[in-house]
């Protein structure tokens, strides 16, 4: 009679093999299964029942697992998902959770590194535009999860004195992401969303703002200059100096003074900054 392995080298040896993306026989035999239990005891761990041999009781465990990991990247990444399509995105789920499994005790950001992941896959269909994909859904999952900060009211916006506005520095919210794309992933997503017809997905540069608000994860589409003047105020700048900063590149058309005023109105009213500091000069 073989000795029971006790429980822990049993739960590390059923974790071995539903992680293994071979057959159950080549997850058996594997070096890291049988660190814990040898081959020829499979089968006395797992018994077969009347319909099952001890094989096909621990595939339920072993489909169930990559199930569950793309349904939780899927949640993640539904626009990356659409894109590839059902099969290839299942395949590329394979193979991301081989090289970042999840280590914890939540899947909440076992998505984490597929950006990154993405960049190293060749056979990947057009991979520079599903990577900026992944960059813009990764960054509002962590605009979902970051910590909530009261935004601005207007009655604390209405406080500041006029000429100290020049001097002044605003701080974002916490829920608060810029990003710069080389294609048009925004779009996208609204596409997929039913927000907008579906865009043309040659390259071209993008600039996008994810927040939150009210609990709800929003993105706003930004021109090239409001982007750098968003960047700038986010970078600590004085509003003075980050007007300044715009004024002075050389954006066509160049940016008027009313742009100016209709960015600030529509940024403090999306609840993009949380509080207001007077600089001293």
């Amino acid at each position: 009679m073989a000795t029971d392995p006790g429980l822990d080298r049993v739960q590390r040896w059923m974790q071995t093999l539903i992680q293994d993306q071979g057959t159950c026989e080549e997850a058996i035999a594997s070096e890291r299964a049988q660190a814990e239990i040898p081959a020829d005891q499979a089968r006395t761990v797992v018994l077969p029942s009347k319909t099952l041999s001890s094989f096909e009781r621990l595939d339920i465990y072993r489909e169930m697992y990559l199930l569950r990991m793309e349904e939780a990247l899927a949640s993640d990444y539904p626009a990356l998902k659409h894109y590839l399509g059902d099969d290839e995105f299942m395949r590329m789920v394979a193979r991301y959770v081989e090289v970042y499994p999840s280590r914890s005790y939540t899947l909440n950001r076992l998505g984490d590194h597929v950006p990154e992941f993405l960049a190293t896959l060749d056979d990947l269909p057009k991979r520079d535009f599903c990577h900026d994909l992944a960059r813009l859904e990764y960054a509002l999952t962590c605009v979902f999860d970051a910590c909530e900060t009261a935004p601005l009211t207007p009655e604390a916006v209405r406080a500041v004195p006029q000429e100290a506005w020049e001097t002044a520095v605003l701080k974002p919210i916490e829920a608060f992401r810029l990003l710069e794309f080389d294609y048009p992933v925004s779009r996208y997503l609204g596409f997929v969303d039913e927000e907008n017809p579906a865009p043309r997905l040659g390259r071209k540069k993008t600039w996008v703002v994810g927040y939150r608000r009210n609990y709800h994860v929003h993105r706003m589409d930004l021109t090239h200059p409001a982007y750098e003047l968003l960047s700038a105020l986010a970078s600590g700048q004085t509003v003075g100096d980050a007007i300044v900063t715009v004024m002075t590149r050389k954006f066509r058309p160049a940016v008027k003074e009313k742009q100016l005023f209709e960015w600030f109105r529509d940024w403090m009213a999306e609840g993009l900054f949380q509080a207001v500091d007077i600089a001293h000069r």
